[in-house]
């Protein structure tokens, strides 16, 4: 029994690691989007977490979110800032789907995609941004870059609620409809069933 204990965490271990990996290089191929400011970007790193939280539970996901960061802080430069950011929010979103999977994959990525776009919201304006603001960029300044492409804008939390709530979803949204398309074919290699 305890052979088997052991090649199952063996296997976990492995495939976190290797999913992690693969979250890390698409850390690095981000897009720039130009309805947004230049420094939030869209990058696909919360994929490979989403398929570690379907195959082997939230908390795999999780680490695979945390792993992701702690290695691209090495070529950060938002002085930790979006990497604090992408990890709660990525956490959120591959927690939420890992756990309503067990009623089904697409259901729980689209709660993981909602709660992580919500949440965005809130994480941002208590915890995100106050930090940006002191280590990179003064409020006033990250309100005039949102203003910039919608002048009418008037605080961050409107800039937030208008702009980082919708690309948030949509982001989930696009990492949930890949994951449908490609998890079902690496299941059995992500769980170990031939």
């Amino acid at each position: 029994m305890s052979n088997v204990n052991t090649k199952n965490n063996v296997r976990t271990i492995a495939v976190t690691g290797m999913l992690s990996a693969v979250a890390v290089v698409l850390m690095y191929l981000e897009i720039p989007i130009p309805i947004m400011p230049g420094f939030i970007k869209f990058d696909f790193s919360d994929l490979p977490a989403l398929l570690g939280a379907y195959a082997l539970g939230p908390v795999a996901g999780i680490i695979i979110c945390l792993i992701k960061n702690v290695v691209h802080l090495a070529a950060s430069q938002s002085m930790l800032v979006g990497e604090l950011s992408n990890f709660i929010l990525g956490s959120v979103f591959v927690f939420t789907a890992g756990i309503v999977y067990k009623t089904g994959a697409l259901l729980g990525g689209l709660c993981g995609a909602m709660a992580m776009g919500v949440f965005s919201v809130f994480s941002n304006y208590l915890i995100v941004y106050p930090v940006y603001y002191k280590l990179a960029m003064p409020e006033v300044v990250i309100l005039s870059l949102y203003q910039a492409i919608i002048p009418s804008m008037k605080s961050i939390m409107q800039c937030l609620i208008c702009f980082n709530l919708a690309f948030t979803i949509v982001k989930g949204l696009i990492d949930v409809g890949i994951s449908m398309l490609i998890y079902k074919p690496l299941s059995p290699l992500l769980k170990g069933k031939h």
